[in-house]
C-alpha cells in the first residue's frame, strides 16, 4: 500500500510540474507584439534615460535590489527590469 501511495505522489507531482511548464510556454506564446498594433514597449539593452525619454516616467520605481542590483519600472502596460541601468527584460501585464 505505501508504494502505490508514493507511486500515486510522484505522479500527480509530476502532472502538475508539466501543466505549470506548459502554461508558461502559452503564456510567452501569447504575448502581444512590440510594436504599434500591440503594446509598445522598451527593447533589451535600452539605458534608463533612453526609457525615460521614450516612454515617459512610469507609475512607480521599485529600489535596486540583489547582486547585481535589479530594478523595476512600472508602466500601466508592463513592468520594466534593468541590470544596473540597462533593460534585461519587459513583463507585459495581463
Amino acid at each position: 500500500m505505501k508504494r502505490f501511495g508514493l507511486a500515486l505522489s510522484l505522479t500527480v507531482a509530476a502532472t502538475l510540474t508539466a501543466h505549470a511548464d506548459t502554461l508558461l510556454l502559452d503564456a510567452i506564446g501569447t504575448a502581444p507584439p512590440n510594436s504599434a498594433s500591440g503594446v509598445p514597449r522598451p527593447s533589451r539593452g535600452a539605458s534608463m534615460t533612453d526609457v525615460k525619454a521614450r516612454f515617459g516616467e512610469p507609475a512607480s520605481i521599485k529600489d535596486a535590489v540583489g547582486q547585481p542590483p535589479i530594478t523595476r519600472w512600472q508602466y500601466p502596460a508592463y513592468t520594466v527590469y534593468f541590470e544596473h541601468d540597462r533593460v534585461i527584460d519587459v513583463v507585459v501585464h495581463r
